[in-house]
């Protein structure tokens, strides 16, 4: 059975119980259960914390501006856009008017895993991702809980699962500590092999690295050779 812990939320004096649902993912039925749990509440636009192949994210569906706006508000940072993640690599057409040759070769070498790219996203997209206007940083984690979550949900906005200034969470339930009932679902799996995040590269102007991550300079300029350096 999910673990589940309350908590109690006042608003105007008036107080609601509030139920937090926590699911281990090493456990199948429990998995299974976890996943349509995490993809009814993105339905809604509730928040979900779940594992990606870097860290553990806290995320949201990018098609709802209120949804990532909660989002930031749980993370009490709103100067930070939040990347946004997908299923497949497919999915990365449907997401852009253009799809530059250097992105091309960059999804080609190093989807799925920990690459973020900035595009230009596609005109009819009312995104509000908190950076750029018209941009978006996409990325396709390798991590499978997060894989089938975003194969049902279609893009989500997911940040590092962590308070401003907090390091990021190991764990669901390091998650939980910090974020409680501002979540609907977490999807336990684990400590994550690593706590690096994904590196950025940016290809709207100049190819250029806005982050350095799990994937090196030397790897990312063997793809696009004029790429800049952080």
């Amino acid at each position: 059975m999910p673990a589940r812990g309350t908590a109690i939320r006042r608003t105007g004096g008036s107080a609601r119980l509030l139920c937090v649902v926590t699911f281990d993912c090493a456990v199948p039925g429990e998995r299974e259960r976890g996943i349509r749990a995490a993809v009814a509440a993105v339905r809604v636009g509730r928040l979900v914390v779940l594992p990606t192949d870097t860290v553990y994210g806290i995320g949201a569906t990018a098609q709802r501006a209120k949804s990532v706006a909660a989002l930031h508000a749980a993370k009490d940072r709103t100067d930070t856009p939040s990347p946004v993640l997908i299923g497949a690599r497919e999915d990365l057409a449907g997401l852009v008017d253009d799809l530059p040759a250097e992105a091309a070769a960059l999804v080609d070498a190093f989807w799925p895993g920990g690459l973020t790219i900035v595009l230009r996203h596609a005109a009819r997209l009312d995104w509000s991702l908190g950076g750029a206007p018209g941009t978006a940083g996409i990325r396709m984690p390798a991590h499978p809980v997060a894989l089938e979550v975003l194969r049902e949900t279609g893009p989500m906005a997911v940040s590092s699962a962590n308070l401003h200034g907090h390091p990021p969470a190991a764990t669901a339930a390091q998650a939980l500590e910090q974020f409680g009932p501002a979540v609907d679902v977490y999807l336990e799996a684990g400590p994550l092999p690593g706590d690096q995040p994904s590196t950025v590269v940016t290809l709207v102007g100049s190819p250029r690295v806005l982050r350095a991550g799990v994937i090196g300079y030397e790897s990312l300029r063997a793809v696009v050779p004029d790429i800049l350096d952080a």
